[in-house]
């Protein structure tokens, strides 16, 4: 290869673009690390607050900083009043990632920290954001089905508070652990699509808002947080056991995916989903319905089978492929899947604006990937400027 050849590395895979001490997947292993500790732990024994801690602080919280960190992010739920009225405005099917998005830009206007280029000051925004995000996410669940908005309960956890708010009535233990446990295992993955997306608008000097703004927008896209409304959208066509054998045969043969199989880093099955699949089942039998985990089961099965026969190599499960039936059960509308991935991972997206701002790890000041021009219609040469009145 001569010296001055360009490689293009599609979509950055395998290119390392800068350290952080947030957060290291190991694909290979199928490891997932916040801040040094294994997700297994922290799904076992921490609630999503004190996860919020660490990644914000570096590490977890003594008593007396987790119950100071409960009040901030009870006290900073609520959203101004114009912010209600100004979500009452949008036409009622408007897309739920979209509404967030908007709303995601709308607060800067109203933070008091805004113009404070100081790291406190962007930990007090990231709280502000990461106590407001399920405010503003409930409230358009019952916004557009012409239903008032249910006022936070500060006597809540921040799992229990959202699920209230949503429905208008406050969830039992179980229901609310399992929601915080899928909190805890969504709030962070290292440099995926939205926090790239975050990161980079961060690297220019804009404010957080502008780069949550851009998170939301990237984590919207199907390949993405999306990903998790396409799996219950195929689990509810299948709809049932007996399909699904014919649903991954017709599948594969049109060279389509089987949403919730496969990912961009593990190269073994994500070890989320082995936490998350479990309360699916739980899930599934204390409302009656069993047949979304059913389903989900025999379909890793068979879909990892059929791959492993036809493309002579193995494919793995996805966070998503329970945790769209896991929400399904607990009675959260398929298209508020991905707005509910947004107030989990919004923590470490804070934590990595906040790292692009302040750290002292080795990154670009500025991301600027450069491209390889493949010429126009008119070839590799320039184009000649014909006037209008000749073409």
């Amino acid at each position: 290869m001569e010296e001055n050849s360009l490689v293009i590395n599609t979509g950055l895979r395998g290119i390392t673009i800068a350290s952080t001490r947030i957060s290291d997947v190991d694909g290979k292993a199928g490891r997932l690390i916040y801040r040094g500790y294994l997700i297994q732990d922290l799904a076992d024994s921490a609630v999503f607050e004190e996860v919020v801690h660490l990644l914000l602080h570096e590490t977890l919280p003594k008593k007396d900083q987790l119950e100071l960190l409960k009040e901030l992010l009870a006290q900073n739920r609520s959203i101004p009043s114009r912010m209600i009225d100004a979500l009452k405005t949008f036409p009622k099917h408007s897309r739920p990632m979209d509404v967030l998005q908007s709303a995601v830009s709308m607060m800067a206007a109203y933070d008091p920290d805004i113009g404070d280029p100081s790291r406190e000051a962007a930990h007090r925004m990231a709280i502000r954001i990461i106590a407001k995000l399920p405010t503003i996410v409930a409230a358009w669940g019952r916004i557009r089905k012409e239903q008032a908005p249910v006022e936070p309960d500060v006597r809540l956890g921040h799992s229990a508070n959202f699920l209230y708010m949503l429905k208008g009535v406050p969830p039992d233990h179980q229901v609310a652990r399992f929601f915080d446990i899928c909190l805890v295992l969504h709030a962070e993955h290292s440099f995926n699509a939205s926090t790239f997306a975050a990161r980079e608008v961060a690297s220019t000097r804009a404010h957080m808002y502008a780069s949550l703004s851009a998170a939301v927008g990237s984590l919207s896209g199907e390949l993405h947080g999306g990903a998790n409304e396409r799996v219950m959208e195929m689990l509810l066509k299948i709809g049932s056991i007996d399909a699904v054998e014919p649903y991954v045969d017709r599948i594969l043969d049109s060279g389509e995916k089987i949403m919730g199989l496969g990912h961009a880093v593990y190269e073994t099955d994500d070890p989320r989903a082995s936490i998350i699949a479990p309360l699916s089942k739980i899930m599934g039998e204390r409302t009656g319905e069993s047949r979304w985990y059913d389903i989900s089961k025999r379909l890793e099965k068979t879909g990892k089978a059929a791959f492993l026969k036809r493309k002579g190599r193995e494919i793995y499960v996805n966070v998503d492929f329970y945790s769209a039936s896991l929400y399904y059960a607990m009675g959260i509308p398929v298209d508020l899947f991905t707005p509910v991935f947004a107030i989990s991972r919004v923590a470490g997206w804070c934590a990595h604006i906040i790292e692009e701002h302040f750290g002292d790890v080795t990154k670009p000041v500025l991301y600027r990937p450069e491209s390889e021009y493949v010429g126009s219609y008119c070839g590799p040469a320039e184009c000649a400027y014909v006037p209008i009145e000749n073409r």
